[in-house]
């Protein structure tokens, strides 16, 4: 069951973040959103997949919550669009602890999940933890430019180019990227990866650093069968070098 309203430590006063929930269950829509504002955070909703969209791109969330089994248009639909036209970090609530919901969620763009029960006070640490690194992103100090072999990671443009061509990459990849180029060479496991790039010790399993390190390689690699910059460690974890 979802657990009852948060009482949080430090509320914060003036939250400048704006958060769209998207559920069709109005009684759980309710509790997160008295939760969030009780953070401190502003909050749009929606209730369907095709409201979804009309509100992102109106409302310009800096976190959006995505339900999966929505009316109209899918979660997974939502994510898919929504990824084409914005960078915002999106978290997806699934209403199954089934692999496939939770790798699809990811493969089509999703930085998080969490899984349906649910305790509030994880999904308000997940938000506190995305826009933190949203944040961190953010105020990268000017003209950061890492290069790995072909690979040019340009922290204040918040861009990657291989070759010198744009490849475009979701926050999470590019989060992941950027933390691996900063540390070239250095072998992390995934439980130091789901550490140090999603911020929080991670509830759920380390096959969430698997599935974006297989689509870095679909983006990055001349060859993603036989990588030459996303290196798996065997044992140990992965690196990148180059």
């Amino acid at each position: 069951m979802i657990d009852r309203p948060v009482n949080s430590i430090l509320t914060l006063m003036a939250a400048d973040d704006k958060i769209l929930i998207v559920e069709d269950d109005r009684n759980l829509l309710d509790a997160i959103k008295y939760n969030l504002r009780r953070e401190g955070y502003e909050v749009v909703m929606a209730t369907d997949g095709s409201e979804a969209l009309e509100v992102a791109r109106r409302e310009k969330p800096d976190l959006i919550i995505l339900d999966i089994m929505l009316p109209k248009i899918n979660g997974f639909d939502v994510c898919r669009i929504l990824r084409k036209e914005m960078t915002v970090p999106i978290l997806m609530l699934t209403a199954k602890a089934e692999e496939t919901d939770k790798i699809v969620g990811l493969e089509i763009g999703a930085d998080d999940y969490v899984t349906k029960p649910f305790s509030l006070r994880e999904l308000l640490a997940r938000v506190r933890a995305m826009l933190r690194r949203a944040k961190m992103v953010e105020t990268q100090p000017q003209g950061a430019l890492l290069k790995v072999g072909d690979i040019e990671v340009d922290i204040a443009r918040h861009r990657i180019t291989v070759s010198g061509k744009i490849v475009e990459l979701t926050p999470k990849e590019f989060d992941l990227l950027a933390f691996l180029a900063r540390n070239r060479g250095l072998v992390f496991s995934r439980e130091q990866l789901l550490e140090k790039v999603w911020g929080y010790d991670y509830a759920g399993d380390t096959r969430t650093v698997d599935v974006h390190i297989r689509w870095l390689r679909q983006k990055i690699e001349p060859d993603p069968g036989r990588p030459k910059y996303l290196i798996t460690v065997r044992g140990a974890g992965y690196k990148l070098e180059g």
